[in-house]
């Protein structure tokens, strides 16, 4: 007893440490126009965070006087304000361009109107590397490349630019960055406590393969002589040898991971969730799920829908060795020894020592792809076939992704739902959609073995009703867009304003019924 409750005390320690820290722990999964089943390009963005806002707002297309100047917004802490820019501090200012692009504008801006994407996933790297009173954050590079960028190598340079210009001040982020043609994941660190600028490598996901990163850097090798696949700062291989991490003359490859971020590839929470992805849709490659590396993407077995990627991010390893619950046994009234309704995959980390779950985050145990401090997933297709307004389709959903349901909000749209517009980080509210799932989210874990059955059930009537129903949208508003475009923007925003208000309404019933089904019968 004295061993256990020492290490729960040890354990919630180094748990405290994590939370204060400013490392957001996200996972992205892209696929590849020929990988999917109707050949949209797909980049998917779990954002795991306690702390990052929760409303979101459409950011209009903008035209701005010659000499006018950008405010650069300073949000290094990731705080409830973030992107809340009437309450962000100004870290600086750089020449404005003539226009600015509409865009969908999350706690990360993820698509704008030229169906530009970008997703998010911190690895940290070499603190040494860190500038933190340099200007851009990460938040405000994916800003600054929706509102200027159509293409993701156009953005890629623009953060290049910027970068060495003004300075990076976060820690190590991974941006995977899609358009119409081309999948990019760009890994960015700072230069040098007082150094401005950055070092930064990217490499293209073949069409046909899909790929990930979870919170670890992901680039290995490099071959700057084809820059078709693969780009770089000018300063990549100068500062890693005279760092002294790496030695040109030692006959050793440069691999980028293992150069700047050598602790995330150590981390058996990335590596599980890489091998996760990529054995679900690529199991004959049999790969090893403790293996140190795997491939930068793979071509899945079979092609690869949304509602593929919606069903991955709802994954908790369930049916594998790495499932925490599977050892949470208990007699059901036959007296068969049966996982017990009340085991979750959502268990705080404190408890995890208790049930002898081990992996993970070290002492922590398994660390899946769906988490209960999930603030929001995106599955953002981009469909070249289409009018860029139509053809941008982000999937929006609140909160753990296995709780939740995805709204469609198409890039044309000009607003979205009064309740997607309110905060939910300064106490519960009625009003506001995000506490609408995290209350489902929260009850349903209370006893998961039952509670997801009536969670999966609403989930598959609403989801029926939309998945039914886009292709007609879709087609009414391509006749509308070729007489006039307003007013097929008019008629997607009815449509996803009316869906997330449903949806919104039906999460906050099913909290009801969870809370009398269940209340007093545990």
């Amino acid at each position: 007893m004295k061993k256990h409750f020492a290490y729960l005390i040890a354990t919630v320690i180094v748990w405290l440490a994590i939370g204060h820290s400013d490392v957001v722990p996200c996972t992205i999964i892209t696929v590849g126009k020929t990988a999917s089943t109707d050949n949209s390009t797909i980049n998917c963005n779990v954002s795991d965070s306690r702390t990052t806002r929760t409303w979101i707002d459409i950011v209009t297309h903008r035209y701005h006087n010659p000499g006018s100047l950008c405010e650069i917004y300073s949000n290094s802490k990731r705080t409830v304000s973030a992107f809340d820019l009437s309450a962000a501090q100004i870290a600086g200012e750089i020449p404005q361009v003539s226009e600015t692009y509409k865009y969908l504008n999350t706690g990360y801006p993820c698509m704008n109107e030229y169906q530009l994407t970008v997703s998010e996933t911190t690895f940290g790297g070499r603190d040494t590397l860190r500038n933190k009173n340099a200007m851009f954050t990460c938040e405000e590079l994916c800003r600054i490349i929706m509102e200027r960028a159509k293409t993701a190598r156009e953005a890629i340079r623009i953060i290049d630019n910027l970068t060495q210009t003004y300075g990076y001040n976060d820690a190590g982020e991974c941006l995977a960055i899609a358009d119409k043609e081309e999948v990019w994941y760009l890994e960015i660190l700072g230069c040098g406590h007082d150094k401005i600028g950055a070092i930064w490598a990217a490499q293209r996901v073949p069409q046909g393969h899909v790929s990930v990163c979870a919170n670890g850097s992901r680039i290995r090798q490099l071959n700057l002589k084809d820059s078709d696949w693969c780009m770089a700062s000018k300063n990549v291989f100068a500062i890693a040898e005279k760092m002294g991490w790496w030695d040109r003359t030692s006959g050793q490859p440069f691999e980028f991971c293992y150069t700047y971020a050598p602790e995330s590839r150590r981390s058996m929470a990335t590596r599980r969730r890489e091998w996760r992805v990529f054995d679900l849709w690529a199991p004959s490659l049999g790969l090893d799920p403790n293996a140190s590396d795997f491939p930068f993407s793979v071509k899945p077995d079979s092609l690869v829908s949304v509602r593929d990627v919606m069903a991955i991010i709802r994954d908790t390893f369930e049916g594998t060795d790495f499932d925490i619950t599977k050892n949470i046994i208990v007699p059901d009234k036959d007296g068969k020894m049966v996982k017990s309704p009340y085991a979750n995959p959502f268990m705080h980390y404190d408890m995890m020592p208790l049930f002898k779950i081990n992996g993970g985050w070290g002492a922590y145990g398994e660390r899946c792809i769906a988490r209960y401090y999930c603030n929001y997933s995106i599955v953002m297709q981009i469909r070249d076939w289409l009018p860029d307004p139509i053809g941008g389709l982000i999937w929006h959903g609140y909160d753990n992704p296995a709780t939740t349901t995805h709204a469609p909000l198409c890039i044309g749209i000009t607003d979205v739902a009064g309740s997607y517009k309110i905060s939910g980080r300064t106490g519960f509210n009625r009003e506001c959609a995000w506490w609408a799932f995290n209350r489902v989210a929260d009850l349903s874990a209370q006893k998961w073995g039952d509670m997801r059955v009536d969670v999966d059930s609403a989930r598959q009537v609403v989801e029926a009703t939309v998945f039914d129903s886009q292709a007609a949208l879709e087609d009414r508003a391509l006749k509308l867009y070729r007489k006039n475009p307003d007013a097929a923007g008019d008629e997607l925003t009815r449509f996803a304003i009316d869906y997330c208000e449903m949806i919104v309404r039906e999460w906050w019933k099913l909290g009801d019924w969870l809370w009398t089904k269940y209340t007093g019968k545990f």
